[in-house]
């Protein structure tokens, strides 16, 4: 500090971002928001998939990402404290575009799968950009930076819908999916030149692949299982063995990484209660408040056969336009969640924000067939969802030391991964119960719809709900560097 600057003009100085600042900020909010792209494209693109390719497993569309990135997150999250942030988010990128292209080309569905599959390998940047933001920032800056990043999926489902309307009604869903390939080049391009490395490291230098051949195998499996449970039929030999031959891995996990000399994930990190409790609970509330996105996409843009299926059959256009309020509403809320969380409780915040999604998705149970009952939807949930995504990161941050923070938003986002899927995949089976098959392409009721919205309002309530098991931690910004909370 010079002689003459004061110590109030070096706190504001250090309470903005600089240039160099915000090009990091703008790569990092472009990584964060990539997999909300990739699901909004996916998600207005389905129905037109679905009919194109004449599949009842439309749901592997829009899922199968997850397969890919909750293998791969074990891993990346290791190598991000080992070996650097930067370099395992590029890496990560660059697999997802390479699944981009592919997906692009396909001439048949299982191509179009496979592509989609690979694609997932960007869905382990998220946390590693957030984890970033502790790193690069100033530390009164970080909770506001956080807070800009999980505004991301606000701006996304504000601009994105407009932009997959023009997309899918002008170059139908193959527009859309090379978007996807530009993005991603886009997003790679700003992460190279744009985000430095961060400067953390753990002390370990030695990979520890059969523990992440455990926890990401076994998690992945568990999802493959459930997501094939309403095909097989969830009592099915196939299923079971699925789902428990995944458990039997994450299990193996704990007592391997209990006794390996270099483990993948501490065990003593997530055995503090803080740690745990805050995973379980924004996991739930974030992957329950993403995961409604299943039920809105189809109800609103799957057409309207009279006993056959209760789609609204809107454009995507109309869609756009419909579900503006509550994008809004996400947006700013997030803005200024880094604010909030210095003067509030994040508990609270996380409450009020599993409260109000709760309500809002329990309201669009009973009414969701006109233009203002989607508004009212998102005059509730729209609040309760920007909370739930912004405060996510803060209180990750508020709960572990600068050198844990890859791992501790690895795994977060590992968790909320599989319960996102699994609430999405319970989705698409309650919306069959009441549906039909007609022409290979699955159609679905208005009770069917209704269950999904209460389905995805009781998974809010329990995110809501694990909340009273969190301990009190320091505000944001007061955690200091290196100090966990």
């Amino acid at each position: 500090m010079s002689s003459t600057e004061t110590v109030p003009d070096a706190q504001a100085k250090e309470a903005r971002f600089s240039s160099r600042h915000l090009l990091a900020l703008v790569a990092l909010l472009w990584t964060v928001a990539l997999n909300p792209i990739a699901g909004l494209l996916a998600g207005n693109s389905q129905a037109e998939v679905a009919v194109h390719f004449h599949t009842t497993q439309i749901a592997w569309f829009t899922l199968g990402g997850a397969l890919l990135g909750t293998f791969l997150t074990p891993f990346a999250m290791k190598a991000a404290a080992m070996y650097g942030k930067k370099r395992a988010m590029v890496v990560a990128t660059a697999i997802g575009l390479l699944g981009d292209v592919i997906a692009a080309l396909a001439t048949d569905y299982s191509t179009l799968l496979t592509g989609r599959v690979i694609a997932g390998a960007y869905g382990a940047t998220v946390f590693i950009a957030y984890a970033m933001a502790r790193d690069i920032f100033p530390q009164r800056l970080v909770g506001t930076a956080s807070g800009v990043m999980a505004a991301s999926i606000g701006l996304v489902g504000l601009g994105g819908p407009f932009l997959s309307a023009w997309l899918i009604d002008h170059h139908g869903f193959r527009g859309a999916l090379w978007f996807l390939a530009v993005s991603t080049t886009v997003c790679l391009l700003l992460q190279l030149l744009c985000v430095p490395e961060s400067p953390v490291r753990e002390a370990a230098r030695r990979m520890d692949w059969i523990g992440g051949l455990l926890l990401g195998g076994g998690l992945s499996a568990i999802v493959y299982g459930i997501g094939e449970g309403s095909h097989w039929g969830w009592t099915s030999g196939r299923t079971l063995a699925w789902i428990g031959l995944g458990a039997l891995a994450v299990l193996l996990f704990l007592p391997f990484e209990a006794r390996a000399a270099d483990p993948l994930l501490p065990l003593s990190l997530i055995k503090r209660r803080r740690v745990w409790s805050v995973f379980l609970a924004t996991s739930v509330g974030a992957g329950a408040t993403y995961a409604v996105g299943t039920v809105t996409m189809l109800l609103t843009l799957m057409p309207h056969i009279p006993t056959v299926s209760d789609g609204l059959g809107w454009s995507v256009t109309k869609s756009a336009v419909v579900s503006s309020p509550i994008s809004v509403l996400v947006i700013v809320v997030a803005v200024f969640a880094g604010k909030l969380a210095g003067r509030f409780d994040t508990r609270v915040l996380l409450a009020t924000g599993g409260l109000l999604t709760t309500a809002g998705f329990a309201v669009a149970a009973q009414l969701h067939t006109e233009i203002w009952h989607f508004v009212l939807m998102g005059l509730i949930a729209g609040p309760g969802m920007g909370l739930v995504v912004s405060v996510l990161p803060i209180m990750v941050i508020q709960s572990v030391a600068p050198e844990e923070q890859a791992l501790a938003n690895g795994s977060q986002w590992l968790i909320q991964s599989v319960i996102q899927v699994i609430v999405s995949q319970l989705v698409f089976t309650v919306l069959a119960q009441d549906g039909t098959v007609m022409k290979g392409t699955q159609l679905y009721l208005d009770g069917g719809f209704a269950n999904g919205f209460l389905l995805v309002a009781g998974a809010c309530a329990l995110g809501a709900l694990l909340v009273a098991a969190i301990p009190k931690a320091r505000r944001i910004h007061t955690v200091e560097a290196g100090q966990a909370a």
